[in-house]
């Protein structure tokens, strides 16, 4: 079984894959380690995913420098929001913010492409999916980075969220349990690593829930 070198820009110094799925009371947020450009692995250790406020996670692939300059711009504009309002940004506002910043970058973008995940105010999951100029959706699940395109199929067949033109609107979150869901990642990355080289090492899946936020680790293939 040959793996693929994925249609991935030459720029990018970190492929790899981020997925994040949302249940009726939880957020499941993952992304594998690995760091690479081209075919040489520089890190096998790197975390892609980052806490941006108390319920609300964000896992990024694509140009790290980029991705960087955007953690910290959201970083301090969420130190603002604190400052004058004396609470924490929810989620959702989080997602509203995250698309600001990139669209004011659209003429010379980013190079990074997130996926945000947390709770809501009514404590239930969410996700949010973003192109690279700030273009969002709020949905059940998702993928962003080289594995996307091996992984977003195989979830289709195993959540199949209902489309978001249906009258009443229905609920986008995922059936599965937290157990279900955090089971379900693990096997889609453990499945995207056989194909894609620049998703492996290990992955790192952070969950979210009215406990609070726990991470845990699962070894991936290493060639």
């Amino acid at each position: 079984m040959t793996k693929q070198h994925a249609n991935w820009s030459p720029y990018d110094n970190n492929g790899g894959s981020c997925v994040a799925i949302a249940g009726a009371d939880y957020c499941v947020i993952a992304a594998d380690t690995r760091m690479s450009t081209g075919y040489n692995i520089l890190t096998r250790d790197y975390s892609k995913i980052s806490q941006l406020a108390e319920k609300c996670v964000m896992a990024s692939s694509g140009f790290q420098a980029d991705v960087k300059a955007l953690q910290k711009v959201l970083s301090a504009r969420h130190l603002i929001y604190q400052h004058q309002h004396n609470k924490q940004m929810s989620c959702p506002a989080m997602a509203q913010l995250l698309s600001n910043t990139l669209y004011y970058k659209r003429f010379f973008p980013y190079y990074a492409f997130n996926v945000l995940g947390g709770l809501d105010n009514e404590g239930k999951g969410c996700v949010f999916t973003y192109d690279a100029v700030g273009s969002y959706e709020r949905v059940g699940y998702s993928s962003q980075g080289s594995g996307s395109t091996l992984i977003m199929p195989f979830l289709d067949n195993q959540l199949k969220s209902p489309s978001p033109l249906l009258l009443p609107a229905q609920d986008a979150v995922t059936p599965l349990s937290e157990a279900e869901a955090v089971d379900l990642v693990k096997t889609v990355f453990a499945s995207a690593t056989e194909r894609d080289i620049y998703t492996g090492d290990k992955v790192e899946i952070v969950i979210l829930n009215a406990s609070g936020i726990h991470r845990e680790y699962m070894d991936l293939r290493k060639d």
